[in-house]
């Protein structure tokens, strides 16, 4: 439920532009076998199994949202692989590195699911509530970026009750994160239009890749 911030944004796009929340491996862009080089399809398959596993149907891990890839564990299970696209990826809970266009093995634990996030990431929470926010309740953003690439996320926003976004009442606000010619991450959230839902309080931004090894979901 802290996620409701992300998840309503993604169940948003999907309504708006018909972009699926949840999508299977092949849908992501730096995953796709067609751009495999013809060299490296007729490679050993030993060494190298990444090339092995983009031609399979991957039933047991999927993209979630516009940055996450889940990769559940399941009963019985120690450890399992996850296939990464092409590009950085991270741990969601702890900002580390984990890979970028490779097989990876990761340890099973009760009480987290594994969980990556792109490079350039952003994963807007909140503090968890059984149900959307509804009109003038206000919550606090905490932002998480992930990676080193200049990051985007379109948080979208509504009354939290009723049908009124088929008129138009509803807002669309750009949450960008760059690097500054000092080196620091800025992260920065447009304003809200006139006469448009707002029920965000205070935004307060956590860059994961600068405090590896924090879990700010607890």
């Amino acid at each position: 439920m802290k996620m409701m911030p992300y998840w309503y944004s993604s169940f948003a796009l999907y309504h708006f532009e018909g972009i699926p929340p949840f999508r299977a491996m092949q849908l992501e862009k730096g995953f796709n076998v067609k751009e495999e080089k013809e060299s490296n399809e007729l490679a050993n398959l030993e060494e190298n199994p990444y090339n092995e596993a983009i031609k399979k149907e991957l039933k047991d891990q999927y993209m979630a949202g516009p940055n996450l890839l889940v990769a559940p564990v399941f009963a019985g299970e120690s450890e399992r692989k996850v296939v990464l696209p092409k590009g950085k990826w991270y741990d969601f809970y702890t900002g580390k590195y984990v890979g970028n266009g490779e097989v990876i093995t990761v340890n099973a634990r009760l009480d987290q699911i594994p969980v990556f996030v792109k490079d350039g990431g952003i994963v807007p929470l909140m503090d968890p509530m059984l149900h959307a926010p509804g009109t003038n309740q206000s919550y606090d953003l905490k932002i998480l970026y992930y990676g080193e690439s200049p990051g985007h996320f379109t948080l979208y926003d509504d009354d939290g009750i009723s049908y009124d976004y088929e008129s138009g009442h509803y807002s669309w606000r750009d949450i960008n994160v760059i690097k500054e010619s000092n080196g620091k991450w800025k992260g920065s959230i447009s304003a809200v239009g006139d006469q448009k839902p707002n029920n965000i309080g205070k935004v307060t931004w956590v860059f994961m890749s600068e405090q590896e090894g924090q879990t700010p979901l607890k």
